[in-house]
């Protein structure tokens, strides 16, 4: 994390903050009439290899408390998602919390997306080169490889299946692209994949 990468950051997430705080309320409030409490869900991730911090985003799944909330999604946990929870991922509009995240310097705006503790530990080589880069709200891998791996653990019914396909079929191949971005980044190149990243939603399939 340069400085000058993290003036942007300041800047660019400052600026979200404020334009899209109309659209932040209302999803806000939304949530709380068609869905209830908790509106946020805070689940740790890895900022390093070693230090880990609380991520932040809307809330995407009911029935089950935080706490139970734990892995990666996949199809096993399609049926406690609403069609306000399914919107809200598809357009990532359940990632405005992070914004906060940004300003505080847990995450960059642009870099891998940052992992759950348990697969850090599970590849320790591997993460230690791409927690290099501070990990982001979007980059390389995200924009890539984000309809295919959704697309991978839909398929998986059960917790174990979608654990297992996402450290073999997802991990790899996401890793590769993090080390892409990694050895290529300039500012230029975080501001064409934050502007991607901001037109993706009205964009047809």
């Amino acid at each position: 994390m340069t400085p000058a990468k993290r003036l942007m950051d300041i800047a660019i997430a400052g600026f979200f903050a404020a334009f899209l705080s109309p659209v932040i309320l209302v999803v806000t409030v939304v949530l709380l009439v068609k869905e209830g409490r908790p509106i946020l869900y805070r689940a740790e991730r890895m900022r390093t290899p070693t230090q880990g911090f609380t991520l932040l985003k809307f809330r995407t799944m009911r029935g089950a408390s935080d706490g139970a909330n734990t892995g990666v999604t996949g199809g096993n946990k399609s049926d406690r998602q609403s069609a306000l929870h399914r919107f809200l991922r598809r357009t990532r509009a359940d990632e405005l919390p992070q914004l906060w995240n940004v300003l505080k310097g847990d995450i960059s705006l642009v870099g891998p997306r940052p992992p759950l503790r348990v697969y850090v530990e599970a590849f320790p080589q591997l993460y230690a080169q791409v927690l290099q880069a501070r990990p982001g709200v979007t980059g390389l891998a995200s924009l890539v490889f984000h309809e295919r791996e959704e697309h991978l653990l839909a398929a998986c019914t059960t917790a174990t299946e979608t654990d297992a396909v996402y450290r073999r079929r997802c991990v790899p191949r996401k890793a590769r692209l993090d080390l892409i971005y990694h050895r290529s980044r300039t500012l230029c190149s975080d501001l064409r994949l934050i502007g991607i990243t901001a037109a993706k939603p009205f964009q047809r399939k």
